[in-house]
């Protein structure tokens, strides 16, 4: 079986994939870092907040874990105007995404917490540390190095499911494609250049995050 590949022919659209693959990019990395400080919040609540606010937070990771990250978009896009909160649909996958994250985040650096031992703390406190510094240097520093392998994984998951987000009509690089697939209907090579396009994506984070963790914990 043969088959004519048209490649030649997406040229004329590069820049429109150039573009697409641009906004996932932006829309990834807002969501891992806004998803990471929601995560950081909610972890050091429900490892240390009082009973209610660990209960709220347990609601809210135990909701978006156990529910599609597609119907959350479409919560966000589509069911928020009825309360009177309109979006754009970059606005709302953005929030979507960052909310995801967060909740799997949270459980992520809440391990992380649970595991830096007692005495550790107890060391800071003695050596006459304040609450902050004990938090930041102590346990949540620790912790997010011993986790980050974790995270850096559930970041580049989202990186691959923001694709998703194509759903509510948010640009990025697979509503691209769907768009120049509509207009050329050259479908193998549209999404074989995709598939490379998140190969290489996902690539460079993975990278990216890795010289992170260098500059971070390796000191």
């Amino acid at each position: 079986m043969s088959y004519d590949f048209r490649l030649k022919s997406l040229v004329p659209f590069a820049d429109q994939f150039l573009q697409g693959a641009f906004a996932t990019i932006e829309l990834s990395a807002g969501a891992m870092t806004i998803g990471l400080a929601i995560g950081i919040v909610c972890a050091v609540l429900k490892a240390q907040g009082p009973p209610k606010i660990r209960l709220l937070v347990n609601g809210y990771v135990e909701i978006i874990r156990n529910t599609p990250l597609l119907v959350q978009c479409f919560f966000v896009f589509f069911g928020l105007p009825s309360l009177g909160i309109h979006l754009t649909a970059g606005q709302a996958a953005l929030i979507a995404l960052s909310v995801n994250l967060g909740a799997y985040a949270t459980e992520i650096i809440r391990a992380g917490v649970e595991s830096i031992h007692r005495g550790q703390i107890e060391a800071g406190v003695s050596l006459a540390l304040t609450r902050t510094q004990v938090f930041r240097h102590v346990i949540l520093f620790p912790a997010l190095k011993n986790v980050y392998p974790a995270l850096a994984s559930q970041f580049i998951l989202l990186l691959l499911g923001s694709s998703v987000v194509s759903q509510i009509s948010a640009q990025e690089l697979f509503y691209t494609a769907a768009f120049i697939d509509s207009r050329t209907f050259l479908s193998f090579e549209i999404y074989l250049v995709v598939i490379l396009t998140y190969l290489v994506l996902a690539l460079l984070f993975r990278s990216v995050l890795g010289l992170l963790y260098k500059m971070l914990f390796r000191r």
